[in-house]
């Protein structure tokens, strides 16, 4: 990627983008969830969900809600409070198949990480779907196993955790691996 991405707050106009890449990366997995509750996960917190745009392209998005350490949203739910927690649930990462490899995801996670510090979480957690656990654990978040009840995320399902009182942020070299996380 010869420019760098440009991360923004998520806008009115990038939702049928967001819809049709959220589709793209998790309809194989079972684990769609739909405009609505994506929209109601933005809802939740505006402040850490955001838009990555290469040149006029949705590249990809993240939407980060708080939620307290250990627990998940329901997938496909649309509730849209939570409670106030110091932890930031990374719900989603996805990244534009035909545009990963090329650093997208290590911007977009390196965005959240310096929002979520800069709001005063302690912690940020996500559920690992679709064979995401190696991408996570570079990036130094750490498998808590026995978390995820069996079938809610699919069989593969690992939460991880990652603290930022001792992490420093990811580097800004290109990625190793396309991912979208579903951290639903």
């Amino acid at each position: 990627m010869s420019d760098a991405p440009r991360i923004r707050a998520i806008a009115e106009r990038d939702w049928p983008a967001i819809a049709s890449l959220e589709a793209r990366a998790y309809t194989r997995l079972g684990l769609t969830e739909g405009p609505a509750a994506l929209r109601a996960r933005r809802d939740a917190s505006p402040d850490t969900c955001f838009a990555a745009h290469a040149g006029p392209q949705l590249a990809g998005y993240v939407l980060a809600l708080p939620y307290p350490h250990g627990a998940y949203p329901d997938l496909g739910r649309t509730r849209r409070g939570t409670a106030p927690s110091r932890n930031l649930h990374l719900h989603d990462l996805v990244v534009a198949p035909e545009l990963r490899r090329r650093g997208l995801a290590r911007a977009l996670l390196r965005h959240l990480l310096a929002a979520a510090r800069s709001r005063a979480y302690d912690r940020v957690s996500l559920v690992s779907v679709g064979g995401t656990q190696a991408f996570w654990s570079a990036r130094g978040f750490t498998p808590r196993p026995g978390v995820v009840a069996p079938g809610d995320y699919g069989t593969d399902a690992v939460y991880m955790s990652l603290s930022l009182e001792t992490t420093p942020l990811p580097r800004e070299s290109p990625e190793t691996s396309g991912v979208r996380v579903p951290c639903p």
